[in-house]
C-alpha cells in the first residue's frame, strides 16, 4: 500500500491511497471544515471515500508527458507504468496548485 498526501494551494487537502483493489482519495476533515476548494469537478466536496480501480484522471494529469516524463523514468529509473509511483517522484512541485507529497511506510 502506497499513500501521499494531497494539497492544493499548499494546503492539505485529502488522502489518495493504493492498494491491491485500486486507489481512494479522501478528504481532510480539517480541509473540509475550513472553506475547501474541490480539486476537481470528478471531486466534490464530501466526507465520503472516492473510489477507482485504476488512477483517477485528475492525478493521472499531473504526471509529466513526453521528453519530460522520458528524462524522469531514465534519470530515476523509474517504471512508466507504475503510475502512482511516477505521481510520488515527479509531482512534488507540479505546475498549478495541486502538489503530491508521499506518506512514508
Amino acid at each position: 500500500m502506497r499513500q501521499a498526501e494531497i494539497y492544493l494551494y499548499g494546503r492539505l487537502a485529502g488522502l489518495l491511497t493504493e492498494d491491491e483493489n485500486g486507489y481512494t482519495f479522501q478528504y481532510d476533515v480539517g480541509y473540509l471544515a475550513n472553506d475547501p476548494v474541490r480539486l476537481s469537478v470528478n471531486f466534490p466536496l464530501q466526507q465520503g471515500v472516492f473510489f477507482d480501480r485504476t488512477l483517477f484522471p485528475f492525478f493521472d494529469g499531473l504526471i509529466p508527458e513526453g521528453w519530460l516524463l522520458e528524462i524522469a523514468v531514465d534519470n530515476w529509473k523509474l517504471d512508466p507504468d507504475d503510475r502512482m509511483g511516477l505521481l510520488l517522484a515527479c509531482c512534488r512541485d507540479c505546475v498549478g496548485a495541486a502538489s503530491v507529497r508521499e506518506v512514508p511506510q
